[in-house]
């Protein structure tokens, strides 16, 4: 990505030094979203970018919304990789140390 964005959308627990980093591809006008409520959500008064911080609980109605905009690509995801359960605790040390971006697919035991 080397444009600026319209909106930023974190979903993911991520240091302030992290999400202070990112405040740089927000465009001017943009708006900073955050569904991890751990680091407030920054905002820069200066460049007009607004931060919100969106804490929901589970809906089906909203899930399957969410579904119909990544069927027809609307909505992407940064899939950072698979894991299996035995690769969990490897994770959460990389996780830790911020080596981890984007979302993490749990998959199941296959045998």
């Amino acid at each position: 990505m080397t444009e600026p964005v319209d909106l930023l959308l974190n979903l993911a627990p991520i240091t302030a030094e992290d999400f202070a980093a990112l405040m740089g591809r927000v465009r001017d006008g943009g708006v900073v979203v955050s569904t991890t409520p751990m680091v407030p959500t920054p905002n820069d008064q200066e460049r007009d970018v607004r931060g919100e911080t969106i804490f929901v609980q589970p809906n089906r109605t909203a899930l399957s919304d969410l579904v119909k905009l990544v069927d027809r690509g609307e909505l992407r995801i940064d899939i950072a990789r698979h894991v299996t359960l035995i690769d969990l605790p490897e994770l959460h040390s990389q996780a830790e140390a911020g080596r981890v971006h984007g979302k993490v697919i749990v998959l199941p035991p296959t045998d």
